[in-house]
């Protein structure tokens, strides 16, 4: 299998994860799901369903990788670095356009998935780079962010980006 192809599967998975991932917390609501999971509709929670969804792709192709024996290298490392860049790269095309326009479904939609490209093509370069042995420290980096996640989730600023315009409240309700 080549690698564009490797890729192409995992927008596509990235892009169908992000629905479920956006309900689960809903479906089962406990510590654990609060940190992995949006628990309101703020902007902020809406960045662990980016993350989410390209980690969890990047899972499969990892097992995809396993099974057929490809030779690709630095697969944990470059989901987790594209997962975390993506966060940005969504927050950096989506912020000008909501303060502006405000909340529009469909363009959100297509903005989420021009984002799972672009965080497809930046694990491409970190594919080829040569073996970084980071693969342990990608799971410390999950880690991290998760932990990050939960403090944010459970301790929020007082900021537009933190705030559930549905409920006009700060994280976990």
């Amino acid at each position: 299998m080549k690698l564009k192809t490797l890729k192409i599967i995992g927008v596509i998975l990235a892009f169908i994860f992000a629905f479920p991932i956006h309900f689960l917390y809903d479906k089962a609501p406990s510590f654990l799901t609060s940190i992995i999971f949006p628990v309101n509709e703020s902007i902020w929670e809406h960045m662990k369903i980016i993350f989410g969804s390209i980690l969890f792709s990047g899972a499969i192709q990892k097992i995809i990788i396993k099974i057929k024996h490809l030779p690709y290298k630095n697969i944990c490392i470059s989901n987790v670095v594209s997962a975390l860049s993506s966060i940005f790269i969504f927050l950096l095309i989506y912020l000008p356009i909501y303060y502006s326009l405000g909340e529009y479904l469909p363009l959100t939609i297509f903005l989420m998935l021009i984002t799972f490209i672009i965080s497809q093509i930046i694990t491409l370069f970190i594919i080829k780079l040569k073996d970084l042995y980071l693969e342990n420290f990608a799971i410390f980096l999950v880690i991290i962010i998760y932990l990050i996640f939960g403090l944010l989730t459970y301790y929020p600023p007082s900021n537009n980006l933190f705030l559930d315009p549905i409920s006009l409240n700060y994280g976990i309700n």
